[in-house]
């Protein structure tokens, strides 16, 4: 058992070696000085030893056992200051805006926050979604989740995840004569119009069919949504063939909700966390992407 004497008096103490003064410690520990100088007094004849020399009006000052204890003291206050303030700055929780396109927010960022929350419960992630680039300098967002080539001038960008576009839909349509490439000309196709993409780039049922050396199969025909969360749905309702992202249809494949009857599959782009360096909730950030990137490449 430690025989220490009491903290108040270890904090008079110590106060007082600080300002010189039982004045000024009173002041700082809102008491009266009578009362700094009745706790000093207590140490002292807890410790058998003097710690001041009082010698009126000469000002206050340490004894050789004063100026050793005083150090010692003043460090050790110091510590459990510095150890407080972490723990409470650990404990404020901090709200991250993260903007993304609405087919990889609800496809598949929404299923994975709950392991970030388990992970980082000090953090509290606002989704937002969006088709416009939104300027992180303008500060109502964070940090974005963007899909394009990784070229994002004044930015931090990390790479996450690269895709491609599949043929996708429901196992009940192979069930239904989806065995071989000319099969298709029998099922609805399922187009998606990428508000992300411009001219060319833009994936599409004709490069598709294209690519797969296929031209008796009209690239036009069949169900056109401007989501492609639509047009994935549409494909788990057994409503034709939908040609989709694979990051976008991962957890419905995994689970096999949906099949891909054909492996030709178009390039895509890539998805990228990016903010600003040096924000102001650079910790936050730093955690967010560092857990996106583990989950990206698990």
């Amino acid at each position: 058992m430690r025989d220490l004497p009491s903290l108040n008096a270890l904090r008079a103490f110590e106060a007082a070696a600080r300002h010189m003064s039982f004045q000024d410690a009173a002041q700082e520990l809102e008491v009266t000085p009578t009362a700094i100088s009745h706790q000093v007094k207590n140490l002292e004849q807890h410790l058998g030893l003097a710690l001041f020399i009082r010698r009126n009006p000469r000002p206050l000052m340490l004894t050789a056992a004063g100026q050793q204890l005083y150090p010692v003291l003043r460090d050790g206050f110091d510590r459990f200051a510095f150890a407080i303030a972490h723990l409470q700055t650990d404990q404020i929780v901090t709200e991250l805006t993260v903007t993304a396109i609405n087919d990889f927010a609800s496809k598949w960022l929404l299923p994975r926050l709950p392991k970030f929350q388990a992970a980082y419960p000090d953090i509290d992630i606002r989704l937002q979604t969006s088709v416009d680039v939104i300027d992180l300098k303008i500060g109502t967002v964070d940090m974005a989740i963007r899909y394009g080539h990784g070229n994002y001038p004044g930015l931090v960008a990390i790479k996450l995840l690269s895709d491609a576009f599949i043929p996708v839909c429901s196992p009940l349509l192979q069930q239904q004569s989806l065995d071989s490439l000319d099969d298709l000309v029998h099922h609805t196709l399922i187009h998606c119009e990428w508000v992300n993409y411009s001219g060319n780039d833009q994936p599409s049922w004709a490069k598709w069919l294209q690519q797969a050396g296929i031209k008796t199969i009209d690239p036009t025909r069949g169900l056109k949504f401007t989501g492609e969360s639509l047009a994935i749905q549409a494909a788990l309702n057994g409503q034709g063939v939908a040609l989709c992202s694979n990051i976008h249809a991962a957890d419905d494949l995994a689970k096999g909700r949906l099949i891909q009857p054909f492996d030709i599959e178009l390039q895509g782009f890539s998805f990228y966390a990016v903010y600003l360096p040096e924000h102001p909730k650079q910790k936050a950030i730093t955690n967010f992407v560092d857990w996106l990137e583990k989950i990206a490449h698990s």
